[in-house]
Formats: C-alpha cells, sequence, structure tokens
C-alpha cells in the first residue's frame, strides 16, 4: 500500500513539473510574441537590415475586382510588412500598353486620402478612387517631384529634381493650400537634396543630401523645428545611419516606433553595365532625440 502510495505521488509531481514546464514555456513564447513587431524582432539604437518576410498572394488584393479598368488598377497591402506602401497603382501611360508604379504611402493626417509626387487617390465605398491630380500648383512643367511627404496637419514637403535638387514646402492656413515655398538654404545645399520626411507633427524633417561634411555620398539629414516656428540647422545623423555610401529615403513607420532608411551601393555587372543595389535597414526611432540639440 505504501508503495502505491510512494508511486502516485511521484506520478503527480511529474504531472505538477510537466504542467509548470508547460505553462513555462507557454510564458515564454507568449513573451517573444509581445516582444515582436508584426511578426519581426525589432531593432534597438543601432540600425539592422530588415529583410520581410516573403509576400504572398493572400497578402495582396485587387482593387475594384468588379469594375476592373485595365487602364488603371491597383492592388492593396495587407501583409505583415510594416514598410511596404498600403496601396500600389498600375497605370496605361502609353500610345502602347506600358504600365507605370505608382506607389501611394501612409498619410497621418488622413487614411483615406493617400499621396504619391503631385498625385492622390480617395478611398470610396468599392475601393480607392482612379490617380487624381493636385492640379496646376504641383504639376508643372519646370518641376520634378520625386518623393511628397505629409503632415497630420496637411503640411506638404517635397523635393524638385528639376530645380537644382531642392525641397519644397506647402502649408494649409487659413483653410486655403499655400503655394510652395523653398525651404532655407541650410536644408538647400549640397548635391541630390531629395527624399524628405516631414514628422507627423511637423516637429523634424529628414532628407538626404550630398554634402561636404558628410560620410561620403549622400547622407540623411535631420532639422528640427525651432520655438519661432523655424527649421533649425541641418544635422548629418551620424555614421550610425551614414556611410561612405549612398544613404536617402528614411522615413517613419506609421506608428512612429521605428526609422526606416536605404543605403545604396553601385555595382557592375560582368558586361561593364553598372546597377545600383538597395539594403533596407531599420532602427528605433529613439535614436532622433539622440541627435536632437540641448536647449
Amino acid at each position: 500500500m505504501r508503495n502505491k502510495i510512494k508511486i502516485i505521488v511521484l506520478v503527480f509531481a511529474i504531472f505538477l513539473n510537466a504542467c509548470e514546464t508547460e505553462k513555462s514555456e507557454t510564458k515564454k513564447n507568449s513573451s517573444i510574441e509581445d516582444s515582436l513587431y508584426f511578426g519581426y524582432k525589432p531593432p534597438g539604437l543601432t540600425p539592422e537590415i530588415f529583410v520581410p518576410k516573403k509576400s504572398t498572394s493572400q497578402d495582396w488584393k485587387l482593387g475594384n475586382s468588379d469594375t476592373l479598368d485595365m487602364d488603371e488598377f491597383y492592388f492593396t497591402y495587407t501583409g505583415n510588412n510594416p514598410f511596404e506602401n498600403k496601396v500600389v497603382v498600375y497605370r496605361n501611360e502609353g500610345s502602347s500598353y506600358k504600365v507605370n508604379k505608382y506607389s501611394f504611402g501612409h498619410n497621418p493626417g488622413d487614411s483615406n486620402i493617400l499621396y504619391s509626387r503631385w498625385n492622390y487617390i480617395e478611398r470610396t465605398n468599392s475601393g480607392w478612387s482612379k490617380i487624381k491630380s493636385l492640379g496646376p500648383m504641383f504639376e508643372r512643367e519646370d518641376w520634378g517631384i520625386m518623393v511628397m511627404s505629409v503632415s497630420s496637419k496637411g503640411t506638404f514637403v517635397f523635393d524638385d529634381y528639376k530645380s537644382n535638387d531642392v525641397i519644397r514646402m506647402s502649408r494649409i492656413i487659413d483653410g486655403k493650400r499655400e503655394e510652395p515655398k523653398l525651404l532655407g538654404k541650410h536644408i538647400n545645399t549640397g548635391k541630390w537634396t531629395a527624399h524628405p520626411f516631414i514628422a507627423p507633427d511637423e516637429s523634424f524633417i529628414i532628407w538626404g543630401s550630398e554634402r561636404e561634411d558628410g560620410y561620403g555620398m549622400s547622407d540623411n539629414y535631420i532639422s528640427f523645428r525651432q520655438q519661432d516656428g523655424s527649421w533649425g540647422p541641418a544635422i548629418n545623423m551620424g555614421d550610425k545611419i551614414n556611410s561612405e555610401l549612398q544613404e536617402n529615403g528614411a522615413r517613419l513607420t506609421p506608428d512612429g516606433k521605428y526609422l526606416l532608411f536605404g543605403r545604396h551601393e553601385k555595382k557592375e555587372r560582368e558586361d561593364g553595365s553598372t546597377y545600383w543595389e538597395t539594403t533596407k535597414y531599420w532602427v528605433d526611432a529613439k535614436i532622433i532625440e539622440t541627435l536632437r540639440p540641448q536647449q
């Protein structure tokens, strides 16, 4: 009888231990899941290469499939890559069937309107509208807009490669859109000044530029909004983000937690032709505060 009791106690002890182990593993796995960001292990204050998980056909949905127009159609992204554009539009823009790709990104002020260069699209009951122009104030022959960034207040910041690589800004004042104005020389200095990003709260602007004080080719620079509303001096974002290669295209994730930027390297093929290879990096957005000048 005593031996039976000992065996029962031993089995019960093993069972309890197994339960505790299972609870521990469950808690551990839950802790790991909680620390992930859209299924990715996020970086700290040192930039890391961002390797997106392979997209599947389920990550993309064809818009307006019931009224499909082969001259202009789009796909919406529902996958787990937090840096992917929400909507990608394909548009026929030639006498032959040539499709140009327009990527419409995040708009912190109004998720029902997305912008790309001098164009925008609006969310409708059946999906997204066709591409619309921002009008003659922006769609000008003498301007070459590549990237447009929008703040929560509706302020536009965009580059212009046709006007000697400059960045312009257009605000909404008293409910009206103002004519775009050039930013100051402390921002519009150097070569390849482009790829601007304005913070949703307009507290800073980031852009790419090649300057004498840089690390090599184009670097990412940042300017912080001053108390009087002006923009502060251009600050090189440092050797954690910049290198002797070309860096630009920095922007925040929609929730503002991480900063993404591209590093580009020119390479040569066997036939002597060249191409650019881009590597995406991401870093905790807290790195921005380490660059802010002390008041």
